[in-house]
Parts: C-alpha cells; structure tokens; sequence
C-alpha cells in the first residue's frame, strides 16, 4: 500500500434532489417481480447460458422472454 488516502466524491449540495435524480421510473419488469426457482440439469443451465450470451442477455432475461411469449395470451387465475 501507498499509505495515501483514498479520497471520496464531494458530497450533494441538495441530498434530497440527489436521492430523487434518477434516469426515470423503474421498468416494467422491476414493479412487478418474484422469484422463480426451477431445477434444472447443469447440462440444461449451461446451454441456457451459452444461449443467452450469445444473445447479449442474461439468462432472466432469456427466461423472462421465452416465458412471455409461451403465456402470452393466457390470463392468471
């Protein structure tokens, strides 16, 4: 170590408006989420990774579409 200090960004002038800055309201899919737990095969988890990197997502994101689009035009209960 340098033994130098580490120095932090200056702190808000207005911590309220600096709480509130944001890029806009959250997405549609971070208001209404829940958990999903789902055995699958490493076999199966790894072709959904590869799948999923290949696209540029995650692998909620492939899920989350793959799951949209089998229930599309089902309503819940």
């Amino acid at each position: 170590m340098s033994g130098g200090r580490i120095g932090f960004g200056a702190r808000p002038g207005a911590p309220d408006a600096w709480v509130r800055r944001g890029e806009g309201g959250p997405a549609k899919a971070e208001v209404y989420t829940a958990r999903l737990t789902v055995d699958i095969t490493p076999e199966l988890r790894g072709r959904i990774r590869i799948a999923a990197f290949r696209r540029g997502v995650t692998m909620a994101v492939l899920l989350r579409e793959l799951l949209e689009a089998r229930f599309a035009g089902e309503e819940a209960p």
